[in-house]
């Protein structure tokens, strides 16, 4: 193929490129792919984010969908991508595609197709969609007869607010949107279940207010501190496109997201019952809140995509994963940024999260974990594994290695479950190196030793 094409890959989650390299033509490309893999099984959703250029690159999208013959809903603003998801199902659709560069610097957009269902597309949906790569023969200008706006997310604020029946009265909440797709839709729900909200980077800005929207700690200072200084019950944030969540607590502060996943599964075996689902670079905390009610968890490779099938495959109740995304099973099986704010409201109204926070540590004791990332090109990950398997010793940073888990490159795990992990990164030249312990120093001497095991390699 030609170089347009050359230049579109499906990674770990949809296709994302800075704006030089996404252009109108490559996207068209993508929309005319989908076309032809559907091959006309019924109409198809797009949605797009709240960056400049993404209305445009959806309007493209639709035009192709529309020659084509594909009937398309288009929503008629930027919304979450979890409210398309959940569209692609409330609608019965064909599937659908969402104009996002989700966490990424506003240089960047991207596109990912979510397929019939709801759940993210497995690499033999996007592999498949690569090799359909082509031109559209022509492209119509917007045919209100095939192409109609359509208001995604009433309906989904509808479904949210009956599936957690959530009673937020007397609850005072800072949600911060961080100028993404969440505003008006997160803080909305929550004031339609009964909260105070305080408003935090609720308008739209394209450019993110000048910081990547990724809600990590150190871009989320004024909701720390609303929350930690007691203006506020909870703290709350979305990421650009709101399928990830962060955490605030009145004395944790931001509430790391392997700890929000234990409190939020546990809140949910209060009433409910089923294993849980995460990925290897997610902390075995779960694991120790699911033994203790009888349940189960199954470990999967980094990305959602993995943890939506396994929550398929296993009737899971919950599916996770380190950076910030949940779903729920009989929700959608796909991380929602927006449903899972209104499920830790519910659990901070019934019981504080920093009293369900503090039972868990009374009970499995206190985890850590960190990472750090190697320099490493992507033409020599393969080799770096390759040379790694079979080569692991028996003894790393003074301890013996219990196990090795390769579902995603080598998780080490030792004999009192502390572990560390190396994987390739699936969206920049790097290593990650992983490790979880029962302190920070512990932590700090298994990541040096995961370091100098792989700079040699590379």
């Amino acid at each position: 193929m030609g170089t347009d094409a050359d230049a579109i890959e499906f990674g770990t989650d949809g296709w994302r490129a800075t704006l030089d390299v996404f252009t109108t033509p490559r996207v068209r490309m993508v929309g005319q792919a989908v076309a032809t893999y559907l091959d006309g099984d019924g109409p198809v959703a797009v949605g797009y984010d709240a960056r400049d250029s993404s209305r445009g690159f959806a309007e493209d999208l639709a035009r192709t969908l529309a020659g084509n013959g594909i009937e398309v809903l288009l929503s008629e603003r930027d919304c979450p991508t979890p409210v398309v998801g959940w569209a692609v199902r409330d609608h019965d659709l064909a599937g659908a595609l969402m104009v996002t560069a989700s966490h990424n610097p506003p240089n960047y957009n991207g596109v990912k197709f979510i397929p019939e269902g709801g759940a993210p597309a497995l690499p033999e949906v996007t592999d498949r969609l690569e090799e359909l790569l082509a031109e559209p023969e022509t492209v119509p200008e917007l045919d209100h007869g095939s192409v109609s706006e359509t208001d995604f997310v009433e309906p989904y604020l509808e479904h949210v607010l009956e599936f957690v029946d959530a009673d937020l009265s007397g609850l005072t909440i800072a949600y911060d949107a961080m100028h993404g797709s969440g505003r008006d839709v997160t803080g909305d729900l929550l004031e339609r279940a009964g909260a105070d909200v305080i408003e935090l980077r609720c308008e739209r800005d394209p450019e993110f207010g000048g910081t990547p929207p990724e809600p990590e700690a150190d871009r989320l200072h004024d909701l720390i501190e609303t929350v930690t200084e007691g203006e506020a019950d909870l703290g709350i944030a979305n990421d650009g496109d709101a399928d990830r969540i962060s955490v605030v607590t009145p004395e944790e502060g931001f509430l790391d997201p392997s700890l929000q996943y234990a409190v939020l599964y546990e809140y949910l075996l209060e009433d409910g019952s089923g294993p849980a689902v995460r990925t290897v670079s997610t902390s075995s905390i779960l694991d120790k809140v699911a033994r203790a009610h009888g349940e189960e968890v199954f470990e999967t490779a980094v990305g959602f995509k993995w943890v939506a099938q396994a929550m398929e495959d296993y009737d899971a109740l919950m599916g996770g994963e380190e950076s910030g995304g949940f779903g729920i099973t009989s929700h959608l099986r796909n991380k929602d940024g927006v449903l899972i704010a209104l499920l830790a409201a519910a659990a901070e109204a019934e019981r504080p999260i920093d009293d369900r926070i503090a039972e868990i540590h009374d009970e499995h004791g206190h985890v850590f974990q960190d990472r750090i990332s190697v320099a490493c090109p992507d033409a020599r990950k393969d080799g770096v594994l390759e040379e790694l398997d079979g080569a692991l010793p028996d003894e790393l940073a003074g301890a013996a290695v219990a196990s090795v888990n390769t579902v995603d490159g080598f998780k080490i795990t030792f004999e009192d479950d502390t572990w560390v992990l190396v994987r390739p990164s699936g969206t920049e030249p790097k290593l990650r190196v992983y490790a979880e312990a029962d302190s920070p120093e512990r932590v700090e001497a298994l990541l040096d030793a995961g370091r100098d095991l792989v700079e040699p390699l590379v």
